[in-house]
Formats: C-alpha cells, sequence, structure tokens
C-alpha cells in the first residue's frame, strides 16, 4: 500500500517525538490544519499504518485505567521520511467554498454575495488572529519545539502572508461591491477598476 501525503505529514511529527492518537489530532489541529486539513477519524487509523508498514512502533501506556496507545517512528521511518523530502512536493491546490460562491454570484442576489463576503471577512479576521496569536508565542517562548523554530518560521511566514492576502482581498470586495446594485451588469453590477491591472 502507497503511503499518502497524510501518512508522511505524521510520520514528520513522530519524527519529532512519540505521540498518542490524541496528541497527533491535537497537534495536527495546532500545526498543520492550515496547510494539510484533514478528518480527525483519519488521523486516528493513519499511525496503525505506519505500523503496518514498520515505518513506526506502537506501545501502551496507563494513566490510572486508562490506556493510551504511544506511536513512535522507527528508523525505516526516519529513513522513508528523509527520501520522501528528496521528491519536490505539489503545488498549492485552493480549495475555498466561500470564493466558489462569490464566482458564481451572478446566479443569485447581492444580499447573497455581501453576506457571503461578511462570512469570508469574519473567518479572515478570525485566522489573523490566531496567526498573530502563534507568531507572538513564537517571537516570546520560541514555542513547544524551540530547536524547530527555523523552519517553522518558514511554513509561519507563508501562512500569516496568505492571511492577510485574504484579509486584503475580501475588504476589496466588499469596497468595490459597495456600490453595486445587483450582481450583473444589467442588474447593476460594474468591473473594478483595478481588478486586472497590476496596479494592485
Amino acid at each position: 500500500m502507497a503511503l499518502t501525503t497524510t501518512s508522511y505529514a505524521i510520520l514528520s511529527l513522530l519524527a519529532v517525538r512519540p505521540w498518542t492518537t490524541y496528541e497527533l489530532k491535537q497537534q495536527m489541529d495546532r500545526s498543520l490544519r492550515a496547510m494539510w486539513p484533514r478528518a480527525g477519524s483519519v488521523l486516528y487509523d493513519e499511525p496503525k499504518k505506519l505500523v503496518e508498514h514498520g515505518l513506526a512502533v506502537s506501545r501502551a501506556e496507563f494513566t490510572g485505567r486508562r490506556r493510551s496507545t504511544v506511536y513512535e517512528i522507527t528508523e525505516a521511518g526516519r529513513q522513508t521520511l528523509r527520501e520522501w523530502l528528496d521528491v519536490p512536493g505539489a503545488g498549492p491546490v485552493l480549495e475555498f467554498e466561500g470564493l466558489l460562491k462569490v464566482a458564481f454570484a451572478d446566479h443569485g442576489d447581492l444580499d447573497q454575495l455581501r453576506a457571503n463576503l461578511a462570512r469570508i471577512r469574519a473567518e479572515a479576521e478570525i485566522r489573523m488572529a490566531a496567526v498573530a496569536d502563534r507568531m507572538a508565542e513564537f517571537e516570546q517562548t520560541g514555542g513547544p519545539y524551540p530547536d524547530r523554530l527555523p523552519v517553522i518560521a518558514l511554513s509561519a511566514r507563508f501562512l500569516r502572508e496568505q492571511n492577510e492576502l485574504l484579509l486584503r482581498w475580501v475588504q476589496w470586495a466588499e469596497q468595490e461591491t459597495a456600490h453595486w446594485t445587483g450582481t450583473t451588469p444589467e442588474t447593476g453590477a460594474r468591473v473594478p477598476p483595478d481588478a486586472f491591472s497590476d496596479s494592485v
């Protein structure tokens, strides 16, 4: 069975330290969700597959009567991870339902478009606040893995700029559509003067 990018994401986390599946899910939410979002159920199955491939081992630990399974990377897992890092990664793929609704807003009405833009802005503001908190944590304390901070900084900067772009774009879109009376040229939509130029 071929490993997926999610397999390698889990393997990468196991290269940092051993984790329970619960901790893996928490760490995925904390550090990888913005760049590789996956359902929690997938994250509970993936470590078992890594064990089947000999890339990780598992052991039971108990806290009182509560049993947890802890996963740890093997040397074969580290080698597989190094080989994966040799292969250029695929570029970004945008999955953005709100933007899809903007792209086809001419099949609805202006209130729907404006409500959709408002939801996008609210989400962008939440993301900006979360990124600002995380950046402040990294700057002040180095975060939970200060020895990894140089590479963390590279992806963190990308995520901050991505969120800044989203917020800039939605503010621009709201400003442009504030003067519209509909979503088509016939009902009052207008092409923004700077939409297709490099002057933005």
